[in-house]
Parts: structure tokens; sequence; C-alpha cells
């Protein structure tokens, strides 16, 4: 098992007296080949024991490079609108072929301008749900409304979907002088479709003049193909509206408890009104991703929702949606998780950042509302870090106010330097090399009149770096949060976690 909480223990016995500054002095006086020879020494020992099948596998391999896809034309974009629960959501997860979209019978529950991947017969192109627009919106009701509208213009088409059960309406008419004024094509949806008796329903929305209404139940999957037959004919084969999506742009997860400033930060990010910001807390459910350049660097940032509590406590559309946080987090690189510094940092806090250690990801803390700390605060806030957030006092710290914009561009160079420690890799001969020189000046103490050591050890993995060592006993916990920290000062590792595996093996022979 890989030794995850490293520095939880924070009073962790030193082994010995030697200091990393010292222990990174002596191997910088090997040369290559005395690393190597090392190395080969440590390799040969471990034929004197029995080794499992799968290690050899571990052995052998090697870490391979992850290549950067150039830039590519991007594909068309479809918006989907709508009132308020006539099956948007339900319809984009019929389209994509899975649940991802968070669909609740309560009216309101998308907010966001949430995009997925799609396919048909081919033909790819990005679907855009939205929340429900509706008639003189007040509040964050028009703030939904405005995104629907924004979804709209930066679409190449339009996908109006209305719940034929209820006809045609005030607000659906509104909303087909919206998309004429536009300018942009339009496939009418007729929703709720369940059987062929229902003709008369349908021929009723002929009357909003946007052509002849596809017939489709979005929950059963009724005329769905026909329908996607009618939006790639629509739909040119390249995006004229989105830009070409540039080779490799490194994926970012924004999460954090609601209300401390994800979306206002996406926002300030991109320049744009692209995510729903409200006092209320909550109002992010599906993850938001957009292209953002700071600084000249462009990532794909994907803002998340907040996470209230523990996953078993919540439900509905709350609970899907720390689903979709969590499916986020585990197709993004790194994540940046959002304090707001005017609260303590709470137990919350801590199980999300815990989140980021398991998944593997690496990590940048954000602390957020700078700009409204008074100095009786400060002084507070950096006691909480050192007694709350020691465990990751690795991850890289900025200090900014999303609302204001005050250093954002300080967030590169941590992004930079998070990933760069989950990409290191520390060749196999350095890696013995280290092993050997701590072993030397700070031993494993005596355990029942045994000693322990590491006979070999090998990186097998970047994203997070991942360590196996073999052993000729158990070590114990201590000695590897040890061996982490000497790791971090020789290595760096900044902003990612360290995962160690042991692999205890017995000398031939000793078996019965």
């Amino acid at each position: 098992m890989a030794d995850q909480n490293e520095n939880r223990d924070a009073q962790a016995p030193e082994f010995g007296t030697t200091s990393a500054d010292e222990l990174a002095a002596r191997l910088r006086r090997l040369g290559e080949g005395e690393v190597e020879r090392v190395a080969d020494v440590a390799r040969d020992q471990l034929a004197e024991y029995d080794l499992e099948p799968e290690d050899e596998e571990v052995l052998t391999g090697e870490v391979a490079p992850t290549a950067e896809p150039g830039a590519r034309p991007a594909p068309p974009v479809l918006a989907v609108v709508g009132r308020p629960n006539v099956g948007k959501s339900t319809l984009v997860n019929r389209i994509i072929g899975r649940r991802e979209a968070v669909v609740e019978d309560t009216p309101g529950v998308t907010r966001d301008r949430v995009s997925y991947d799609a396919e048909w017969n081919g033909r790819l192109f990005r679907l855009v749900d939205t929340g429900g627009w509706e008639l003189e919106a007040r509040g964050l009701d028009r703030s939904v409304a405005e995104q629907a509208e924004l979804a709209v213009q930066e679409a190449d088409g339009v996908m109006l979907v209305v719940d034929a059960k209820v006809g045609p309406t005030s607000t659906d008419e509104q909303l087909v002088r919206v998309l004429r004024r536009v300018g942009r094509p339009v496939v009418l949806v007729a929703n709720k479709v369940d059987d062929s008796g229902q003709a008369a329903d349908v021929a009723a929305l002929w009357s909003l003049g946007l052509g002849e209404p596809h017939p489709v139940s979005a929950l059963h999957g009724r005329g769905s193909g026909d329908l996607l037959d009618a939006i790639v004919t629509m739909l040119p084969e390249h995006s004229q509206v989105a830009t070409a999506q540039p080779g490799g742009p490194r994926r970012v997860a924004i999460i954090g408890r609601p209300n401390v400033g994800k979306s206002s930060l996406l926002n300030r990010a991109t320049g744009t009104s692209r995510a729903v910001v409200n006092d209320l807390a909550g109002t992010t459910r599906d993850p938001v991703d957009e292209l953002v350049t700071i600084a000249g660097t462009t990532w794909r940032f994907v803002d998340t929702a907040g996470i209230r509590r523990r996953v078993h406590l919540q439900q509905g559309s709350d609970y899907y949606a720390t689903l979709r946080t969590q499916t986020a987090l585990d197709r993004a690189e790194v994540a940046i998780v959002v304090l707001d510094v005017t609260q303590h940092i709470s137990d919350q806090d801590l199980r999300i950042i815990d989140m980021v250690l398991e998944s593997g990801r690496a990590l940048v803390l954000a602390f957020n509302k700078w700009d409204l700390l008074d100095d009786d605060r400060r002084g507070q806030l950096e006691r909480e870090i050192e007694q709350r957030l020691g465990h990751v006092s690795w991850a890289p710290r900025v200090n900014l106010s999303a609302r204001t914009g005050r250093h954002l561009e300080k967030l590169v160079p941590a992004l930079e330097a998070a990933l760069e420690g989950w990409d290191t890799r520390v060749p196999t001969g350095k890696l013995n090399a280290f092993l050997h020189e701590l072993a030397q000046a700070n031993p494993h103490p005596l355990r029942g009149g045994k000693q322990p050591r590491v006979l070999f050890g090998t990186q097998a993995a970047t994203q997070p770096p991942t360590f196996v060592l073999f052993t000729s006993g158990f070590m114990d916990p201590q000695y590897r949060r040890f061996i982490m920290r000497r790791l971090r000062e020789v290595y760096g590792f900044v902003g990612t976690p360290i995962r160690i595996g042991m692999r205890v093996r017995e000398r031939r022979g000793r078996r019965r």
C-alpha cells in the first residue's frame, strides 16, 4: 500500500542527524559511474530474494512520455435551450449516452452552461446544456437566462426543447423571438412524446414558426435517432464560432466548499460571465469547463459544484453534483482548492484536500477574498494554516481576490510548479544512490533484533510520482514518511502527493 499521509504525523522522529542539505551534497559528489554502480549492486542483491511474477514487470518497466496533440479544428457547437423542466438535461444525457447532466424533477436544477462531447454516425459536436429560460426572470433566474442567451450567441446551431404535453407557451414564443434575432439555425424538439397518440400535441408546435417539430421521448429514447440525423445535417463540419483547440492544454479543476468563490475565479480568469455567480451557496451544480489564457499560458479550467458534506449524507441534485465533481477531478491533472480566508479552515476543507490527495492530482491552494482580510484575521489564519494544513505544506499557495483579480497571474507559476513536480521522474540510478546514502546516515531502527533495509527502489510511475521499494522487512510508517520528506527536500516534488509502496521479500530458502 502507498503511504499517502506523509506529513500527518508532524512529530515523526528523525532517524539520525544528517540533514537534507548534507545528503544532497553527498549525492552531488558521486560521479555518474558511482551512481550506476550502486544501482547495479542493489539490483544484483535482489537475486538472493524470492520475487513475485509482478515484480519483474515493475523492475523492467519504464514511464512512457505523454504525447501532446497538435492544434485541431473545433467541432461544431449545439446549444440546448428551453423553459425550465422541459427535459433538456434528460435529452442531453440521452444524446451523449450516459448520465452526465444532473437531472431532478425540481425545475431549475441546471444553472450554468455545461458542455459535453457528443458523436453521431462519426460526426463529433459539442453539446451545451443550459439552465431554464424564463420570461422577465429576476435575481438568480435572470443570471441563468443570460447564460442561455450567451450560449446561443456562441453556438453554431440551437436545439429548442418544448414540452409537447403543455404545448407552446408565451415563454416559448418569446424565446423564439430571441433566437430569430441571433440568427442561428434551430431544430425544434417536441419532448415527452411517449406514444404515437400524441400527434395532435406535436402538430400544435408548428405555430412557433420554426418548421417541423421533432417528436422525442428523452426519457425512453423514442425518436432520438431521427433527431440526431437532423442535428448533424444542420451543423457545419467545423465550428464557425469556436476557436481551434490548442494542443494539450493542462486540465485544472477548481474545487472547494460552496460559496468560496470558485465561479468568480473562473469568470475573472476568462474575463466573462462564464459561470453563474450568486450569494446563494451551491449555485453551480454541473462541472463548467472553459479554455483560459493567463499570462500567455492556456489552461482548461473546470469549475465544479461546492462540496457541502459527506456524500452519503447528501440527497438529490447535491448528491449527483458531488459525483460530477469527483469525475471532473479524476479527469483533471491539477486541482485548485479554493479557501475563503474570511472563514475558519474547516473539517470540510480538509476532506476536500484529502479528496485531491486520494485522487493523486497535483495541488494548489488558493486563498480567496484576500482583499477582505484584516490584520487580526491574518495572524489567526497563519496559525490555522500551520496547524491544519501542515500535511500539505508542499503545495504552492496563492493569496488572491477573484472579485478584483488581485494576484490572479500568480496562479500560473503555482500551477506550473505543481505540474512539474507531478511529472518529475527520478532515474533509477540516482534513486538507489539516494536510498543508499540515506540508509548509511539514517538507518532504520532495530525492531525485534532485526533491522529492515531497502534492497532496491524504482519509480514505477509519474502523475503522481509513485515509488516501489523492495525491502527485507516491514518498515515503520514513520520511517516511510521520513523517506518521503527527504525525497521532497532533495528532489523537490512541489505541489504533488508522493506514493511509496513497500514490497517485503524474503531470502531464498527461508520459506517453509
